[in-house]
């Protein structure tokens, strides 16, 4: 086992990765920017490094600044935790050109499963169901139209090198295609320095489902059960919940076994995600992997009673997972909220600013809070929203959905606006409640 860790990231993700190593007996490194330096994860590590200024090009995504901090400190493994650097190959690669181990898969991995047109080819080749759509990349509008007339519209123009929603346009006609193929290629570029986009057909009405995989160094693949992740605005989860209830125990178990033949065909090493699309016929179809822990992976934890981040770093220092697929059961029912400083008013507008007063929710069984804040932080405007998670466990989902509303009427939080009332209309929604919901739900039942 790893002596020391450095963790490249910040918010309670960063203080997650922190408590486990502290239970594992692992010290720690935080690093921070100027902006963080009196963040929480700054004074819960053992030793905490300033890499730069508030920009995260300057500090979180400064690759050779994290690198020499974690050679001056003999740093044996870093954990990049999720977003920034949590599924940069180049950061991988750089890893184990200094000897330290990357928390991840290796990074021909985070290649193949990050080039979506690559890792669709690779799942048809292992059996995976996958969404009709183009044979790699569109390379010129002629057959944006030629792909798009064969497939019937509604398309979907993804970004390859895309992720969190970025790079995606939906296209309904004709008419529409030459301005939504050259937006799609100007964010990809933008965003992931690579403008390769590949054509979908769009999958309307949908379920978002996602499978846990865990897979070690010898071979052994297992799945943790499903999470469902339908609630979405503008293609960023907002409510997670885990079994899904759209699932019967045949289309869960089909499932999967499909993601775990999906982890099995990439050669996959770590946590990872194989997400789903689930049509009202009851076909899923492969999306993409995601080749790191996921922000919500506290609900496959609450109905396993599995530590991913532990497993992570087990299988990143060469042993083999804790658990046979016999080992796992599905217990209850777990839900998580993400609570971000915005104001759902105001078109969610980010909403940094002083905490003036916090109290949150706590008392009774199957209650967790994952946060990076306290009374008087300041939440600085450079970085993500998301200033905590909310995860509840129930015997059952009614159970789960009480535990969570009462949940969010103790969450106290002044000085800032946040989404919580917001959260508590999806939890109250008749719909929601008895489970018929999906991808559309938010901006259809809720927003309209």
């Amino acid at each position: 086992m790893f002596d020391k860790i450095l963790i490249a990231n910040r918010g309670e993700i960063a203080v997650r990765i922190i408590r486990a190593c502290r239970e594992m007996g692992v010290r720690t490194v935080a690093v921070f920017s100027e902006a963080d330096r009196d963040a929480l994860h700054t004074q819960m590590a053992d030793e905490a490094v300033c890499i730069g200024g508030a920009k995260v090009a300057e500090s979180y995504l400064n690759m050779q600044n994290i690198i020499s901090v974690a050679v001056e400190k003999k740093i044996q493994a870093i954990h990049p935790g999720f977003g920034f650097l949590s599924e940069n190959s180049t950061f991988a690669s750089m890893c184990e050109v200094c000897n330290i181990k990357f928390i991840g898969p290796n990074p021909s991995v985070i290649d193949a499963m990050g080039n979506k047109a690559n890792a669709r080819e690779m799942m048809i080749k292992a059996g995976v169901p996958v969404i009709p759509g183009s044979d790699g990349v569109i390379e010129s509008i002629d057959k944006a139209y030629e792909v798009a007339d064969s497939l019937g519209y509604p398309v979907m123009v993804k970004a390859s090198a895309g992720g969190g929603g970025k790079g995606i346009r939906i296209v309904r006609s004709r008419e529409e295609m030459e301005n939504a193929y050259e937006s799609a290629k100007g964010e990809a570029m933008a965003g992931f320095g690579d403008d390769a986009v590949y054509m979908e057909k769009l999958i309307e009405n949908a379920r978002h489902i996602e499978v846990q995989v865990l897979g070690d160094q010898f071979g052994n693949v297992v799945h943790l059960g499903e999470r469902d992740c339908s609630l979405q605005r503008k293609n960023q989860k907002v409510l997670e919940e885990s079994p899904s209830p759209a699932l019967s125990q045949e289309k869960r178990e089909e499932m999967c076994a499909a993601a775990v033949r999906a982890a099995k065909a990439a050669g996959y090493q770590s946590a990872g995600t194989i997400e789903f699309l689930y049509d009202k016929s009851g076909n899923f179809y492969f999306m993409e992997m995601n080749t790191r822990v996921q922000v919500e992976h506290p609900v496959t934890e609450m109905v396993t009673g599995i530590d991913i981040i532990k497993e992570q770093i087990r299988i990143a220092a060469g042993e083999p997972l804790s658990v046979t697929q016999d080992d796992i059961q599905i217990r209850g029912h777990a839900i998580e909220c993400r609570i971000n400083a915005e104001n759902p008013d105001k078109n969610f507008a980010p909403c940094p600013g002083k905490i003036q007063s916090l109290l949150l929710p706590a008392g009774g069984l199957g209650l967790r809070v994952d946060a990076a804040v306290f009374q008087d932080y300041v939440i600085p405007p450079y970085y993500d929203s998301m200033i905590a998670k909310v995860i509840v466990h129930g015997k059952d989902r009614q159970e789960a959905i009480a535990k969570m509303r009462r949940a969010l009427y103790e969450f106290v939080i002044d000085g800032i606006d946040t989404n919580i009332d917001f959260q508590g209309m999806i939890l109250s929604h008749p719909d929601y409640i008895s489970g018929e919901f999906d991808t559309s739900f938010i901006e259809e039942k809720i927003l309209k």
